[in-house]
Order: C-alpha cells, then structure tokens, then sequence
C-alpha cells in the first residue's frame, strides 16, 4: 500500500488565501508552496501533490502463478489488458514515486503501444516479444527496456518459478533511460465528484474471459479494495474506470496458436467510473494515439476522479 502526504506548506497557503477547489480539473498544473523555492508539481496521472518525474511503464504478470504482485501499490496508474485465452495482464505507470522492485516482469504487447502514445517517448519495462512484433516496438515512440538491454536492472528471484519470478528494479530502468518523458497531461481531472447522476454501490465486478477483478468500497480508508480472481490484495486504488473499448483478433499468437487479442484505445465509447463508494455513468474519447482520453458525463461535463491510483479496466463493450 503506497501512502503519499501532502506538503502542510502547500495546504496552508491555500487555507490563508481562502482558495477552495483548487484541485479541481486539475491537469497536472504547478502548486505553489508556502515557503521559499517551496513548490510540488500536482500530478497529472493522480491529482496528487507528490512532484513528478520521467514515465516508467512495466508490463506486469497477472497469471494466478504471479501473485501477490509486488510494486503495484506505488503505481500512479494501473491498466489491465486482455491477453491470450482471455487471461489479463497489467500495464502499470509510474512517475515520481518508485518501488524498489516490481513484477513479475512479463512480454509486451501490440495493444500497448496505441496505449502509450499518450505519454510521450515514455520508458517500457518488459520481458520480450515473439520476433514478429519486434519491428512495431522498434519502430514505436518509446524506450525499450528488456533485460538484455538494462542487465543490471533485473533479477530473477529464486522462491518463485519461471517465468513468473523476473523482476525489475525502477530506479535503475530510469537511470537506463535517462531520455524518457516526464509525465503530462494525458486527460484525466482531478477533484469533486458529479453532484448527480452517481448510483451507491459497495461491490463491482469487472470480468474478462479468463480472470476477474473485484472492488470493494471501504468507506472507513476511502478507498476500494482489490481481488484478482476472487483473491484479496493489498490493492487500493481510489478511483476505477471501466473502459468499454474494441477488442479484436490480432496477426499474432502465441506459441499454442492462441490469438492475442488487440485492444483499441482510441475513439470514443462509454465508461463506468467508480469513486467515494458511487458508480458514475460517463464517456470516453481519445482522437487518435498522440492524445489523450477524456471522461465525461452524459452531458458533457468533466467526469472528475478522486485524488489517487487509478485503475482502468480495458473491456469489450
């Protein structure tokens, strides 16, 4: 479980200039702080005033072998993907704040490339590709960050079995890739919820082929709580979006002549929000990959997130 604090300079000049709402839309925009050269940067993946720094994305195992998954907690963003056999991974995004270790490390895949678009020439954290693949990733606006590539920046821990035991080190990928973007706007806004249009729900499912995620509303933390499977983590996210987006076949699979789904995350399409224990109807829309996704209610209005980790469930809808 990540905990970030908010800097009491920060909140103390805005109490004293008697500034409500500031976070509101916020879109990554610069916090001034009470003292001198006191500033953070509020971040544009979370609304949080934790500063922020280069984009590190690591495909993270979620085949039941892999778990408990270690470093998702400090994640700014976790994306879930369907893969082969309708099995899940993770496309997880960190910026400023860094875990010591994260993974299982597994491949990559063709979806994730529309994905990370939005992010500039962010660095990629992964196993490998099938060589057919291998010319998209070269050829993609992105830092590719493989064991063979950054060494140094990986171990394979010896309590858990291949090929679920790899795992990377955050702090030495970055230093890896000291040319990759430092996080922007890639659309999402921070602060009050709708005031109508949320339903109350304590419990919601989300469910891929092969896998499911649970989220459980705890009002006591002010967060939800995550299953994988049906299996309790330490997982917190505090807001969670699930995206209906395209899912189709793509040209490749796997070594069983699985096809590996590809999901599209450009266009539009709606989007359930879930936030503060409500569920909020809403839409989505990212005109092409160099953009970034907005949310919005049935009327057009920003659909705001609450400060914090955010999941985004890709699903078929």
């Amino acid at each position: 479980m990540r905990v970030r604090a908010l800097v009491a300079g920060v909140m103390l000049s805005v109490l004293l200039a008697g500034c409500g709402g500031g976070g509101d839309d916020s879109g990554g925009n610069r916090s001034e702080g009470g003292g001198e050269g006191d500033s953070k940067e509020v971040s544009p993946f979370t609304g949080e005033e934790t500063g922020t720094g280069p984009v590190l994305a690591v495909k993270v195992d979620n085949a039941p072998q892999a778990r408990p998954q270690v470093g998702l907690g400090d994640a700014d963003i976790v994306y879930a993907e369907q893969v082969e056999a309708g099995l899940s991974r993770f496309l997880v995004i960190f910026s400023g704040t860094l875990p010591d270790e994260v993974g299982p490390v597994r491949s990559a895949r063709q979806s994730d490339l529309e994905l990370l678009r939005q992010f500039g020439t962010p660095a990629l954290a992964y196993s490998g590709v099938q060589s057919a693949l291998q010319p998209e990733l070269d050829d993609a606006r992105l830092i590719q960050l493989t064991p063979g590539m950054a060494p140094e920046a990986y171990e394979r821990l010896e309590d858990r079995e291949a090929p679920h035991n790899l795992f990377g080190r955050p702090k030495e990928l970055l230093a890896a890739a000291p040319d990759a973007s430092d996080a922007a706007d890639i659309g999402f806004r921070f602060g009050d919820a709708p005031a109508s249009g949320g339903t109350d729900t304590s419990e919601e499912t989300v469910s891929f082929p092969a896998a499911s995620f649970g989220f459980s509303w705890s009002a006591d933390d002010g967060h939800w709580k995550v299953s994988l499977d049906g299996d309790e983590t330490d997982l917190t996210p505090a807001t969670v979006v699930i995206q209906h987006v395209s899912i189709t076949q793509s040209e490749f699979h796997d070594s069983s002549g699985a096809f590996t789904p590809l999901t599209r995350t450009t266009g539009e399409g709606t989007a359930l929000v879930l936030r503060d224990g409500k569920a909020y109807e809403g839409r989505w829309s990212r005109p092409d990959a160099d953009s970034g996704t907005t949310f919005t209610t049935p009327d057009g209005e920003p659909l705001r997130f609450a400060t914090g980790q955010v999941w985004v469930l890709l699903t078929e809808g």
